[in-house]
């Protein structure tokens, strides 16, 4: 299995003030598929997405992934781990404000020992004519579509997703939808997406419902749709 995680505790806080984020998270995931972590706020998928991708420690259970337990790695070694193998895309773009839609890109291909062609990504993500503007001169759908193509060149074996259209406007959502569907289909990128919208899960091919730090369904897409027909 590609991905498996074993039941996984998070939680919070000491005391009274303690809180339960994760309650025992049972998941595996397929190399090259497209996942979604459906929930409302607190429910814990963004927890559980960042433990995914070796920001949060669990307090208990494993995270194994191409058989590498990153449970048992040194902070150097998960450093390096998430370098090599991780690409995230936030609602928040965090781009570099000095370097150019072309300079931002590269930085990820600096942390790739095969990263893609720099003029492939600004392509696909069409922004070759935004290339050499700074973010402050792009929209928001344009610098999303930047950090994306960051997260991208460097080949990541999953793309993690935090809500990566909540700041954008329905059309731009969906452009950037699309784009990472183009992602998942072209370069076999797993993709695991958190959001609050059910109406994503019609894109993906598993969904994952967590309530109180539980996974309550599982719903398996047999009729996906593309991005481009998705209404929400």
């Amino acid at each position: 299995m590609f991905l498996s995680i074993k039941d996984l505790k998070k939680s919070f806080g000491d005391g009274d003030s303690k809180v339960e984020v994760l309650r025992g998270i049972d998941m595996e995931v397929n190399k090259g598929e497209f996942l979604c972590l459906l929930g409302p706020s607190g429910s814990g998928k963004s927890t559980l997405l960042n433990i995914i991708g070796g920001i949060d420690k669990p307090d208990e259970g494993s995270v194994v992934l191409n058989g590498d337990d990153m449970g048992k790695m040194s902070d150097k070694e998960l450093t390096l781990y998430r370098r090599e193998n991780l690409g995230y895309i936030f609602q928040m773009y965090n781009l570099i404000p000095n370097l150019t839609v072309r300079e931002n890109i590269e930085v990820g291909a600096y942390l790739s020992k095969a990263s893609l062609d720099v003029d492939t990504i600004l392509k696909d993500i069409g922004l070759e004519k935004q290339q050499d503007k700074l973010p402050r001169h792009i929209s928001g759908g344009q610098q999303q579509r930047t950090s994306i193509g960051r997260a991208v060149i460097k080949k990541p074996e999953i793309l993690l997703c935090d809500e990566p259209t909540g700041a954008l406007d329905y059309h731009t959502g969906k452009e950037i939808l699309k784009l990472i569907e183009t992602v998942n289909q072209k370069y076999k990128t797993t993709v695991i997406m958190v959001t609050h919208n059910e109406a994503i899960k019609r894109i993906a091919d598993r969904t994952l419902t967590l309530k109180d730090g539980r996974i309550i369904d599982i719903f398996v897409n047999d009729n996906k749709i593309s991005a481009e027909e998705l209404e929400y």
